[in-house]
């Protein structure tokens, strides 16, 4: 094993990850969580 294919493998990992990652923050089953987070700036503390 050279360090070509070490590259090589490191760049699928890489890219599995980012799909990954992707398909993870646009499921629908995270939209509640995000829409809650984002509104966190507008929330009042009193």
């Amino acid at each position: 094993m050279d360090i070509n294919t070490l590259r090589g493998l490191a760049t699928v990992f890489v890219m599995i990850a980012f799909i990954g990652v992707s398909i993870w923050a646009y499921s629908k089953k995270r939209k509640p969580d995000f829409d809650e987070a984002a509104n966190l700036p507008f929330a009042d503390d009193d």
